[in-house]
């Protein structure tokens, strides 16, 4: 393995934690309705938990609620369950055929456990990229024990995953504020 692969492979994997870390912000619930917020919502489907969009249609209905419709109409029931079971604190109400979830709007103080839920998906994110810098160090200095390559190259290539860490530090944080403002718009 070179410091090349070494530094593309750290950098592959620092791209795949903001990734991670966009994913995981999206499911933070703002002001707004989208259908993002049901992703990890499991109903039971004959025996297998299953994400509600493999088993309903979700759509806007209006900006503050989410339109939910069974593919099975004997589903509404474990759906309607699954959703408020959720830790989404919501309260979905079925009328005919469609589950209509209104999202409440959110409180100061809950839009300050959000801003603190942010921060913390962003101290995960940023750990992980230090384990990235760690190992991508650790593979470096295992290559300069092993005479592959000398100590000028090892601290170029360090400096350079540096450089990297460095660059995902700066767009966790440019991606967490914009994720603040966005909760704490009311």
């Amino acid at each position: 393995m070179s410091t090349a692969d070494i530094k593309k492979n750290a950098q592959d994997k620092m791209a795949k934690s903001l990734e991670t870390l966009k994913a995981d912000l999206a499911k933070v619930r703002t002001g707004r309705a989208h259908a993002g917020i049901l992703d990890h919502v499991t109903v039971d489907y004959y025996g297998n938990p299953t994400p509600i969009n493999q088993v309903a249609n979700l759509t806007l209905i209006d900006a503050r609620t989410i339109g939910v419709t069974p593919f099975e109409k004997k589903m509404a029931g474990a759906i309607e369950k699954a959703i408020r079971d959720s830790d989404l604190g919501l309260n979905p109400s079925a009328q005919g055929d469609t589950i209509r979830v209104p999202t409440p709007p959110l409180t100061e103080e809950r839009r300050k456990e959000m801003v603190k839920l942010c921060k913390s998906e962003a101290e995960d994110a940023k750990i992980a990229v230090r384990n990235i810098r760690r190992d991508a160090n650790e593979q470096l200095k295992r290559l300069t024990k092993d005479k592959a390559i000398s100590e000028d190259e090892e601290r170029r290539a360090s400096d350079d995953v540096q450089k990297l860490t460095d660059k995902a530090i700066v767009d966790i944080d440019k991606i967490v504020a914009e994720k603040e403002k966005e909760v704490l718009t009311v």
